[in-house]
């Protein structure tokens, strides 16, 4: 354990809490072995980037989404470090000029019906000649076939693999789409 690794320690979370507040780290106490005061998540962010720690996960390695559930975190790969965090955003930034909604939607046109979000990264990566590890395509994906479900022209017809927090903060792992019929 590094010198500045943040930890988040959970409070009583009420009833009626806002779930995107719980997402977005509220309800929580941080704190830091230094003793440096971090009242809230704004500040703990703060720190880890002072410290060279990732700010998402505030050093560990491992985002606390919810109580009870944890995951190796997504910005740095769960080493903490805030290096790997900025490759990452940089890799996704970059993804984000190759990897467009045009070159998604010529992708998914064809297909007659639900297709996985799995299936889709694949045939964007073999499409466009991208070695696997190279960009991160799966998050791209990902966000582009969410943006194309936001504008109406997808429906997700997944059922969630686990539920975290009641039917508003749910878990998809590899989720199904369709095309919207007019």
């Amino acid at each position: 354990m590094r010198e500045h690794t943040i930890t988040a320690l959970w409070e009583e979370i009420p009833d009626g809490a806002d779930d995107l507040d719980v997402v977005g780290g509220g309800f929580r106490i941080y704190l830091c072995p230094c003793g440096k005061q971090l009242p809230d998540r704004t500040a703990a962010e703060l720190h880890a980037m002072e410290t060279d720690q990732c700010t998402t996960c505030l050093g560990s390695g491992t985002e606390q989404v919810v109580p009870g559930y944890a995951q190796p975190c997504t910005s740095c790969g769960g080493n903490g470090r805030r290096r790997s965090q900025l490759q990452w955003q940089l890799a996704y930034a970059e993804a984000e000029t190759v990897i467009t909604v045009e070159t998604v939607r010529a992708l998914i046109a064809p297909l007659p019906g639900p297709f996985r979000l799995s299936q889709v990264a694949d045939a964007v990566r073999d499409a466009l000649g991208l070695p696997v590890g190279r960009l991160p395509v799966g998050p791209r994906v990902r966000d582009i076939l969410r943006s194309l479900e936001a504008a109406g022209e997808l429906v997700l017809v997944s059922a969630p693999d686990e539920m975290l927090r009641g039917p508003s903060v749910v878990l998809y792992r590899d989720p199904y789409w369709e095309h919207a019929r007019d």
